[in-house]
């Protein structure tokens, strides 16, 4: 192989991760499983498409090397292949809001936006919390949150918020948060705690965000549901 030839096979093999990308599907399934792992009927459902269609993406996202699967029985399990994927899809995410004007206003109607926060405001975020300033609550599945969350955040998904509202205090702001910029959950806790008389506020930001910031994680020991996955001890990832 010449040096023109050996230049061009570089060069395709990183057009390889760029091909895989080139859905919009597929960057939502990659957004997905930086939450953590997931069986592939759940990836379907909360990216509201065909399980078929579903599993085509998922095996072009798994031949780019972006992806590992395990199986479990029945079910096929998918993870990232490492947390540099988690990276590239916020440097991607964060590179289109910065040249996209289409991106930025649709960013607007949607009420957010990824880059309102310094690491300090979020250092200061974390602060604030750690000393019972303020109540952050992570209202993605709790699945999500057993995989990873900010500091100090409690769990209360989304879907049990109406009925577990009475164990959030109401004399200090209540933040909530949910997968990132993109995601709409934080948007509904805060009307629905709002509309009940508390005082609360979103954050744009997810762990993705967190992590890309240089800041640590909780990463919980939940009870191991599969033994090959469990997690043995509780600590802080970065």
């Amino acid at each position: 192989m010449d040096t023109r030839q050996h230049k061009n096979y570089l060069y395709e093999q990183v057009a390889r991760i760029g091909k895989a990308l080139c859905s919009s599907k597929r960057l939502e399934l990659l957004e997905l499983l930086t939450q953590g792992e997931k069986p592939v009927e759940t990836l379907a459902q909360q990216a509201a498409i065909d399980l078929r269609l579903c599993s085509a993406h998922l095996r072009a996202l798994r031949e780019a090397r972006l992806v590992q699967t395990q199986r479990a029985g029945k079910h096929v399990f998918y993870r990232l292949a490492s947390d540099e994927v988690a990276l590239l899809w916020v440097t991607l995410r964060d590179s289109a809001e910065r040249h996209l004007l289409e991106l930025q206003l649709a960013m607007q109607q949607l009420g957010s936006h990824s880059t309102s926060l310094t690491r300090e405001d979020r250092m200061s975020l974390m602060h604030r919390a750690q000393r019972g300033e303020i109540t952050v609550i992570d209202v993605r599945p709790a699945t999500e949150y057993s995989c990873a969350h900010l500091p100090f955040a409690r769990s209360l998904p989304l879907s049990e918020l109406r009925l577990r509202i009475d164990e959030l205090p109401r004399d200090q702001t209540v933040v909530a948060y949910c997968r990132g910029p993109f995601c709409v959950m934080s948007d509904q806790a805060v009307e629905l705690l709002r509309e009940h008389g508390f005082m609360a506020e979103k954050l744009s930001d997810g762990i993705n965000e967190w992590r890309a910031a240089g800041l640590a994680l909780e990463v919980p020991s939940p009870a191991p549901t599969r033994p090959n996955h469990a997690r043995t001890s509780s600590r802080r990832m970065s």
